[in-house]
């Protein structure tokens, strides 16, 4: 699994970002957390508002999301994915 947090280095990206690799250590789900902060490949994913949260390359959250919030998506993702 790739997880991407989509933002220009706010502090709401950061934190998203710290969150995800949280809720990923948390979990224990295998996957790569990576930090796209590059304007030209964020408006590849034809998102408006900032942070998003993409998995796999398709967008699955957009703002801000807590600790528990990232832990539904994600769960919620890796049952789909049995």
């Amino acid at each position: 699994m790739v997880i991407k947090i989509l933002g220009t280095g706010c502090p709401r990206c950061k934190t998203l970002f710290q969150t995800v690799e949280k809720a990923v250590a948390e979990l224990g789900i295998d996957a790569e957390v990576i930090k796209e902060e590059d304007l030209t490949n964020i408006m590849n994913y034809n998102v408006m508002s900032l942070p998003a949260l993409v998995v796999d390359e398709k967008v699955v959250a957009k703002g801000p999301m807590n600790l528990s919030e990232v832990k539904e998506v994600l769960t919620k993702i890796k049952e789909n994915q049995k």
